[in-house]
């Protein structure tokens, strides 16, 4: 016989689930995720004052060229040198060739010489006293540290203001060149000259370069060329051909020069000729008088 106080016991503990059953209640730990604590990240408060937050930044004056240590002793660059970079300066001008500039420059430049001190780093250094107006400003606006040798910084001078449009329309000028009329031998071979001169990387063979200026003459002076070589002009190596035609361009100026002295002093004489019979016929008209 059961009391009453031992069947509510025994209930009890049937509809307790953690005592009945113990597999259910490790179920149900396990389902519990596993995190770590983390620790509170320390931030550094900006110690700086308001004054010194709304003060205008001093970084990003890096400039485009980057030039390499020197490591020569009391190495400094003479005021003389820089004057001499500014007495010629290279503006961007639609009618400037960067060619021609870069010529200019190589030229000056190779006659600089200091121990210990490349001089790729000396061209690096005085390049920008050389360029002013819209060409100091394209060199301003290049990204910093982006220009790391001499190389780099023709290649992107050159491409900045001889554009591939340029090229081909001088291009295009070198390949339909003919002679003028009216214009001499050696007054054509100067302005041929002068087109290839204005685009040296046109890209034409010298075999390509003379074939053009032959047939861009007229007959009189192809014939002259031709007459020149003792036969066809065609026949002879293009060193041979350029020889022949720089020395008839010299020829030509002589003789030219010679023709117009011979026909001033031709003028003259005749001039003081006249004059001379006009006086005698004058004086025989008084005669009969």
């Amino acid at each position: 016989m059961r009391t009453r106080s031992s069947s509510n016991l025994v209930g009890n503990s049937s509809s307790n689930p953690t005592t009945s059953n113990p597999k259910r209640r490790n179920r149900r730990r396990s389902k519990q995720p596993f995190s770590l604590e983390e620790s509170p990240v320390v931030t550094m408060a900006d110690q700086r004052t308001m004054a010194e937050l709304l003060r205008a930044p001093t970084e990003g004056y890096a400039e485009a060229i980057v030039v390499p240590p020197i490591l020569a002793e009391h190495f400094e660059l003479k005021h003389s040198l820089i004057n001499m970079m500014t007495s010629d300066q290279f503006f961007g001008l639609e009618k400037d060739n960067p060619h021609d500039h870069i010529r200019w420059f190589n030229k000056i430049t190779s006659t600089i010489k200091y121990k210990d001190v490349p001089n790729s780093a000396i061209k690096l250094m005085l390049f920008p006293f050389s360029l002013a107006g819209a060409a100091r400003r394209w060199l301003e606006k290049e990204p910093p540290r982006s220009i790391l040798t001499w190389e780099d910084l023709v290649s992107k001078f050159i491409n900045e203001f001889f554009p591939p449009s340029r090229t081909t329309n001088l291009q295009n000028e070198i390949s339909n060149f003919e002679q003028r009329f009216g214009e001499s031998f050696h007054e054509a071979w100067d302005r041929y000259k002068d087109l290839l001169h204005a685009c040296p990387h046109h890209g034409f063979t010298e075999l390509h370069q003379l074939n053009t200026f032959y047939n861009a003459l007229n007959p009189t002076d192809q014939d002259s060329l031709n007459s020149a070589t003792g036969g066809n002009l065609l026949e002879r190596s293009t060193r041979d051909v350029l020889t022949i035609i720089e020395n008839k361009s010299k020829v030509r100026n002589s003789r030219n020069k010679s023709i117009v002295s011979q026909v001033k002093s031709s003028d003259v004489n005749s001039s003081s000729s006249s004059e001379i019979a006009n006086v005698s016929q004058g004086s025989k008209s008084a005669d009969k008088c």
